[in-house]
């Protein structure tokens, strides 16, 4: 009898037709599941249609969460988990999880004013970083130079009415050599890497960033391996600087990895490694996390 996956989707994009081709090549009985339709009640909180794993690719972080959740009191095997899913959504809970396991980062500052936040950007020496606690695609990220600009920023920050808006995580800014790298992990391996290069600051594929092969060495791929540990393990996209001093620093972690750009410069076929490990989430039913050794 063939593995019934349930597939969680907000829009049909190219990565979801990609996914959705190779769980049919890899032999499951596909279930489509369009979170604008669904209805979770809670006294039961399961699915109308009997499933024995939900792959998750809601383009709403919000909407993705909750069902994850509500997918899990449930007792249906999802990909990626739910507390995987929440500490990625949240760069404050990223930051935290990969120091308490000891993997190398960017220094990180958290305020909850902005007359603290001017204190740690000072403290961490401009310039700095400014990012939204929950964001994707590069979006209102700020290179903040000096002190003037901070001011300004902050008061705008302070603002803009979200009370995520007035969570102000700052980051070192990392010289970066004109690219960062993606690796994208799945289960217990590193399946792939790109260079994401461009001239501006951020490098991001969405904001214009050009994607060629990045060779997963021995380093990278321990490096990689553990920080998706220390977040709980799955099927993720780790972003990761090259620093002059420090080496390795992994910046990123996500949870809802988009990865159409990376199929020809690696060669890899990142939806068929997907496809594989969500079968073999529903055949074990097991929870999706191992155990790595944390490179020194």
């Amino acid at each position: 009898m063939s593995t019934r996956v349930g597939f969680l989707y907000g829009r049909l994009r190219a990565e979801e037709k990609l996914l959705l081709t190779a769980l049919e090549e890899a032999g499951a009985e596909i279930v489509l599941l369009r979170d604008n339709d669904l209805v979770f009640r809670g006294e039961r909180p399961g699915l109308a249609q009997e499933v024995d794993v939900v792959l998750e690719r809601s383009v709403s972080t919000s909407r993705g969460l909750y069902a994850l959740r509500m997918l899990a009191s449930a007792g249906i095997p999802t990909v990626n988990r739910y507390e995987t899913a929440a500490t990625c959504a949240d760069k404050v809970l990223t930051s935290t999880a990969l120091d308490e396991a000891g993997i190398p980062q960017p220094r990180w500052r958290v305020a909850f004013t902005a007359e603290s936040a001017l204190q740690a950007m000072e403290e961490l020496g401009y310039p700095v970083v400014l990012k939204p606690v929950v964001g994707s695609w590069g979006r209102l990220l700020a290179r903040i130079n000096d002190r003037d600009a901070a001011e300004a920023i902050l008061e705008h920050k302070a603002t803009l009415g979200s009370y995520q808006h007035s969570i102000f995580y700052i980051q070192d800014f990392i010289d970066k050599p004109g690219r960062d790298i993606r690796a994208f992990v799945v289960g217990e391996e590193c399946v792939a890497a790109i260079y994401r290069q461009s001239s501006h600051w951020i490098t991001n594929t969405a904001r214009g960033g050009e994607a060629s092969n990045c060779p997963v060495t021995p380093e990278l791929a321990s490096l990689c391996r553990a920080a998706a540990q220390a977040v709980g393990g799955g099927v993720l996209a780790i972003d990761v600087f090259e620093d002059a001093n420090r080496g390795l620093l992994v910046n990123e972690i996500n949870h809802t990895m988009e990865f159409r750009n990376s199929i020809a410069p690696t060669g890899v076929d990142i939806p068929a490694c997907v496809a594989r490990y969500v079968l073999d989430v529903a055949r074990s039913r097991l929870p999706v996390s191992w155990s790595v050794a944390v490179p020194a």
